[in-house]
């Protein structure tokens, strides 16, 4: 889940963007992904062992604080992160110019539009669900549709999930995360992702 939602500092087009988290394990499997989060450190992406690189450019760092600022207002809470960091914790590392922001965890409800925006930062929303039928139309319930993931230990809820009434992706994987596609096949995505098969 960690490199999913923070890996390429959130610039992948199947990166992490909402987290649905059944209510029975939200309290204790949060708190143990915000502890993973403030864990994470900067650094330069083409050294090995780094997770977090920078994002792109200006217009990238404006695409984060415009989208925190709009979460703010829209009743999100930000669980971690939430805002740019400070060139000084960079400076010994000789990365003090670039454009780095910190992986974002942010408390929303589906009924927050910015939930159903796909912005192209280290932002990921948790959802708390109370079934694995609302997490599905929950799931479904946005324009795109190029990757997902389910956790679990259900090979009923499995199969749920890779079937006709389950997950409406190109993409979907079972106890892997949904960052990332096998480059040597084919895939697409649904409704209105990129060349999607729909649009």
């Amino acid at each position: 889940v960690l490199f999913a939602a923070a890996g390429t500092a959130g610039q992948r087009c199947t990166t992490l963007r909402r987290l649905l988290v059944h209510e029975k394990i939200y309290d204790k499997f949060v708190p143990s992904l915000v502890a993973a989060y403030k864990q994470i450190k900067p650094g330069n992406p083409l050294v090995e062992g780094t997770l977090l690189g920078p994002v792109h450019n200006t217009g990238a760092v404006a695409e984060f604080e415009n989208g925190i600022a709009e979460i703010k207002r829209q009743g999100g809470k930000i669980l971690v992160g939430g805002s740019r960091i400070d060139p000084s914790e960079l400076k010994d590392k000789g990365l003090e110019n670039g454009h780095y922001v910190w992986p974002t965890l942010v408390e929303s409800n589906n009924d927050m539009p910015i939930v159903k925006e796909e912005l192209f930062v280290p932002i990921t929303h948790i959802l708390k669900v109370k079934s694995f039928e609302e997490a599905v139309d929950i799931n479904n319930n946005t324009p795109f549709g190029l990757s997902s993931a389910i956790f679990t230990d259900s090979m009923r809820d499995t199969f749920r999930w890779l079937g006709p009434k389950g997950s409406y992706c190109g993409i979907i994987n079972v106890n892997c995360g949904c960052s990332g596609a096998e480059i040597g096949g084919a895939f697409g995505g649904e409704k209105e992702t990129g060349a999607g098969r729909e649009s």
